[in-house]
């Protein structure tokens, strides 16, 4: 007796064991648009005496990290993206204009001597903090000069708070303030400026008591300058960060509020009990008491899953939330396509157990082939992706494996210890299904009205370039650059209210939406400061408001993410012609591409004639619609080559025929598993999941269709110039009889 059974129960437990130990011990790292926050996303530019590269970038970065932590940020994040971003996530913080101004501000910070008062015209003048000119000598300690820096206050020197600070090399400010003091008492000469960012921030006249020649031992100094606790603190912190070593420009921006967060994790963690549900309901009905071990091995895949997350210290963000949840559904195809096969083995042979048996064996390749098709999408998503949406295809990477570990190792060992001790009609094997008897039973003939399904979506198509030309496509923020604000308010909003509300604050030419719970507002050029008069003139008109989630994207970031957008289909398409077209053959692989364009066009076309909007989220559908579809057509395929061989002398249609027919019921089913998680997000999630929804919802049903009408018809055409004969069935190899007892002597 062969001894895999118990090493794949051995594994199975095994694995199971380490899931829960790493999901009851480690706790899950949520992004900011679940915990609320703010992410501000900066790019390093060349400065004069400075190139922007690597390690110029690593020097900001530890800069901004001094000032994030002088900030008293709880738990900052600071990481460096590619040669020249940093990526600041800021839990807590929902001011960006203050983290902005703050955290990369380039303060170049300088004490410079005052040769004289300037008059007006002097192109070297500079304006002091009261509005007078002033010529300055060259700098004679910068920000490197600084050891300390820190806000004071003492009510003993009247109200208001100055900033001390310390200088590492005494001798220089020690002789910048001795020369100073020799000049008269009203001379401007008699002051010090202090320069921070080109802008004089003050610029005191010494003390009548320093001395000529001496100046100030000690190596200290107070700034001050009328300023309030909040000020104090920002220049302490822009002082004793440092200066930067580049300039930074902010690219990218997000800030969500922390009830948003809150609700898109109740939303995310309904959805996935609902779908669960009613996938469970929908395949133990189906399958019976293998489906029942099947939902089992689901919630066991839920457990991995999340493990391997938490393990690997993925960030869990709300397209993330959608892609595991959407992976349940996902996970189910590999246990259909097993289950199929079975019920199909048991119709040829008398045994139950060497049905599963030949039904794990025989789905391996088509479960290899379209995994490997969604993982290329969820490879590209996370390297050509942004923000949150790498999320997406991590958790998607994630999902697919588990889900073959789940189906091959957990669903395989469960059925293996019961299939055999029951009867066919309990087991769920023993019967073809309902579909599959009625496919039987008419046997029809659907490619013999192939030319009529490749002209129907050839209409299909028509129509969505049609809207893709006449509407355009609503392209977000995200790909467009600006900045996108959504606000809560108490009461529903009219449009025209909103919209008028709006204008007065400045911003005329921005675009308003109101609904029932609040207002959003995006504009190209949309600054922080008109956003804080936005909600001041919302409040005016409206009542309360509250900002729940703010983006700004830079339009070199907007016009970098809308082109890595067009390439991740490009290649994600070029990638799955090239897989198929190795796996399969060339004019397999022509057709199923042709069937997918077919499906990406109607989905576009869809949200162009619908007006919604084009973001990352969209990016994230349309390359899972991409991965599914292939998925769906390399089991449509691989059928097609096993009937194709088996079959010799019969036409090349009757193979594809056949192959549609036999895996049209595992089809139904794993769409039908699909739909059931989406139609949960589109009740439960908020307006992003439900257009990601949607377009998925879309997707999986052109995906569907287009196997059948599309890719079928269209490898039949190109047969004709694909002259490649059938591969031969593999020869089933004559067991060797076991010779000797076995006996160890």
């Amino acid at each position: 007796m062969s001894g895999a059974p118990f090493w794949r129960a051995v594994a199975a437990c095994a694995v199971i064991a380490i899931s829960l130990f790493v999901t009851l011990t480690t706790a899950p790292r949520l992004g900011l648009d679940l915990r609320g926050g703010t992410q501000l996303v900066f790019e390093t530019k060349d400065s004069p005496t400075v190139k922007a590269d690597a390690a110029a970038t690593d020097r900001a970065l530890d800069v901004l990290r001094q000032r994030a932590d002088a900030l008293g940020v709880v738990d900052p994040t600071l990481v460096r993206s590619g040669e020249r971003r940093i990526i600041v996530e800021l839990p807590g913080v929902l001011d960006p204009r203050q983290a902005a101004e703050v955290i990369g501000r380039t303060a170049q910070l300088a004490f410079h001597p005052v040769l004289g008062a300037a008059e007006d015209g002097d192109r070297t003048a500079v304006p002091d903090e009261n509005g007078g000119l002033l010529k300055l000598g060259a700098a004679v300690i910068t920000g490197e000069g600084v050891s300390d820096a820190a806000e004071r206050s003492d009510p003993q020197r009247g109200p208001g708070w100055w900033v001390s600070i310390d200088f590492r090399e005494e001798e220089a400010w020690q002789r910048l303030t001795g020369d100073a003091a020799c000049r008269p008492q009203d001379d401007p000469r008699r002051r010090i400026a202090i320069v921070l960012d080109t802008e004089v921030i003050s610029s005191p006249p010494l003390d009548p008591s320093v001395p000529c020649g001496s100046g100030i031992p000690g190596g200290s100094a107070d700034i001050t300058g009328s300023f309030s606790h909040e000020q104090a603190r920002d220049l302490a912190v822009l002082i004793k960060g440092g200066a930067l070593p580049v300039p930074l420009d902010l690219v990218e921006q997000r800030t969500v509020g922390p009830t948003l967060g809150a609700a898109a994790i109740d939303a995310s963690a309904k959805a996935a009990v609902a779908g669960l549900i009613l996938t469970a309901v929908f395949i133990v009905t189906v399958y019976r008491l293998a489906g029942l071990l099947s939902v089992v091995a689901l919630l066991c895949y839920g457990v991995i899953s999340y493990a391997v997350l938490a393990a690997m210290g993925a960030t869990f963000t709300l397209p993330g939330l959608a892609g595991f949840v959407l992976a349940i559904g996902m996970a189910i195809d590999a246990n259909v396509l097993v289950f199929e096969r079975a019920r199909e083995e048991y119709q040829r042979s008398s045994g139950l157990r060497p049905a599963l048996d030949r039904g794990f064996k025989n789905a391996w390749s088509a479960i290899a082939d379209s995994n490997i098709t969604t993982l290329i999408a969820a490879g590209l998503l996370f390297w050509l992706a942004s923000g949150p949406v790498k999320g997406f295809g991590v958790t998607l990477a994630v999902g697919v494996l588990a889900s073959l570990v789940s189906a091959l190792l957990i669903t395989r060992v469960l059925t293996q210890a019961v299939i055999g001790r029951i009867g066919p009609r309990l087991s769920g094997l023993g019967s073809p299904g309902a579909v599959r008897t009625w496919l039987t039973r008419r046997n029809p003939q659907l490619m013999r009205a192939g030319k009529v399904w490749l002209a129907v979506a050839g209409g299909l198509a028509a129509v969505a370039v049609a809207g893709l030309v006449a509407r355009g496509l609503n392209f977000g923020v995200e790909f467009t650059g600006g900045r996108l604000v959504e606000f809560a308010t108490a009461r529903p909003v009219p449009a025209d209210v909103a919209g008028d509300a709006v204008a007065r604050a400045g911003i005329p030419g921005a675009v308003v939406q109101a609904g029932d719970d609040g207002v959003s507002v995006r504009a190209a050029r949309l600054g922080l400061h008109d956003v804080a008069r936005i909600e001041q003139a919302l409040e005016s008109r409206v009542g309360e408001v509250s900002k729940r989630r703010e983006e700004f994207i830079g339009p070199s970031l907007g016009a970098e993410l809308r082109r890595n957008a067009l390439v991740a289909l490009g290649v994600a398409v070029a990638m799955q012609l090239a897989y198929l077209a190795v796996r399969f053959r060339w004019s397999f692989g022509a057709a199923a591409v042709l069937a997918l364009l077919v499906d990406v066009i109607v989905v576009a076309g869809m949200f162009a004639w619908l007006g919604k909007p084009i973001d990352g989220v969209f990016l994230a559908a349309m390359l899972t619609i991409v991965g599914y579809s292939v998925n769906d057509k390399v089991v449509v395929f691989d059928r097609v080559r096993e009937l194709w061989a088996a079959r010799a002398g019969e036409p090349f249609a009757a193979a594809v025929n056949g192959a549609i027919l036999q895996t049209l019921p595992r089809t139904v089913n794993t769409g039908l598993g699909a739909l059931f998680i989406l139609l949960a997000l589109m009740a439960f999630g908020g307006d992003s999941l439900r257009d990601f929804a949607i377009a998925l919802v879309a997707g999986i049903v052109t995906g569907t269709l287009s196997s059948a009408f599309v890719a079928g018809p269209a490898a039949i055409v190109l047969a004709r110039y694909d002259r490649r004969p059938p591969a031969r069935p593999a020869a089933s190899r004559a067991a060797r009889p076991r010779r000797g007892s076995g006996a160890v002597v």
